[in-house]
């Protein structure tokens, strides 16, 4: 399964989290998911690697129920050649179960790479990046 063309295609590598921040807030997994590579990985909140779209697809539409506010700030962006890596900081807000507002945050690790076109996809997104994983 090839992703749709996202509505902003990213031309920077350091604007990558802001695009996925914005497709975020679309609420449209389409537009998620048009961000990455269809062989990318994607580190699950349990440190389980889920290999290709098709695999994380379900974790990134559960991210999706939460019907919040995403903005998602490039802390550093270190090109090579046609990848590059990056870590940002993540700020969502939403409501829990009870309609009260929670505040979720977190620093995440990427690598993403520059396609034939030009534009920028994920190959690695580790969302929970800053996390020791057990």
């Amino acid at each position: 399964m090839k992703p749709s063309i996202p509505a902003s295609q990213v031309w920077k590598p350091e604007e990558m989290n802001a695009a996925f921040a914005d497709a975020y807030n679309s609420g449209d997994i389409d537009q998620v998911l048009a961000l990455y590579e269809p062989n990318s990985i994607h580190v699950h909140s349990n440190g389980s690697l889920e290999i290709g779209i098709h695999s994380f697809r379900h974790t990134l539409e559960e991210l999706l129920l939460l019907q919040g506010k995403m903005v998602s700030t490039n802390l550093y962006c270190i090109p090579f050649e046609n990848i590059a890596m990056l870590r940002a900081h993540f700020i969502l807000h939403t409501v829990d179960p009870d309609g009260q507002p929670l505040v979720l945050q977190g620093y995440t690790s990427e690598i993403v790479r520059q396609q034939p076109d030009g534009s920028w996809l994920y190959i690695v997104d580790h969302p929970f990046g800053s996390d020791v994983m057990e």
